[in-house]
């Protein structure tokens, strides 16, 4: 299953052990697929002049291959999450395949940055049941939605779009670190904090949005 914006209620109660929105009403930025030399340094410019601390969903060979991107990420006080190794589908492979996907980021983060991975996303937002007893027996917590931003449609027009009629007070927002979104990554993030700011919310930090 793939979902748009705001995912229907029934499959939110479906996979009720997913974390869909923030738990504590404040505003999550969470980016996908990076880091990326041509969008990850833009990214962490503005979240450090805006004092924002967001949720990166990594590529375990974007890690292995921009360490240091990795390494800045982290040091900007950031969080890193797993978005599989190879940024493969998960609902299309078996369970030794899906666990190796998964672990083999884990053990990366573990070995290379001295850090254990807590939260994972899927690529595509693909999820079926299995995904729930892959997220029991890895001890991970799937971090999925509730306002896809369409950012890699290389639009800002449809990001507008998504943020003016699906953001909410307890919103987690995606965003996408690559070369997809490199040209609008910028407006789109400043967009984003003045239609927060518009709406009185306030952003929050990843391990206080998902308690």
């Amino acid at each position: 299953m793939k979902f748009l914006y705001d995912p229907p209620l029934l499959i939110k109660r479906l996979f009720k052990d997913f974390c869909w929105q923030t738990s504590n009403n404040k505003i999550l930025l969470t980016l996908d697929d990076g880091p990326n030399p041509r969008s990850t340094e833009k990214i962490l410019n503005l979240f450090s002049k805006l004092e924002i601390k967001a949720l990166f969903f990594c590529v375990g060979k974007n890690v292995e291959r921009y360490s240091e991107w990795t390494k800045n990420i982290l040091n900007e006080g950031h969080i890193i999450g797993n978005h599989t190794f190879n940024h493969k589908i998960l609902t299309r492979l078996n369970k030794i395949d899906s666990l190796e996907e998964i672990n083999s980021f884990n053990s990366l983060m573990i070995e290379k940055y001295d850090r254990k991975v807590k939260y994972f996303r899927p690529p595509f937002g693909m999820v079926n049941f299995k995904t729930k007893k892959l997220m029991k027996e890895t001890g991970m917590k799937c971090v999925m939605w509730n306002l896809l931003t369409y950012d890699y449609k290389k639009d800002i027009k449809k990001v507008k779009f998504s943020v003016n009629n699906y953001l909410q007070i307890n919103s987690m927002i995606v965003l996408h670190d690559s070369n997809k979104t490199e040209d609008i990554i910028e407006d789109s993030i400043k967009y984003i904090v003045d239609a927060v700011s518009k709406n009185g919310f306030d952003f929050g930090v990843p391990e206080e949005c998902l308690k």
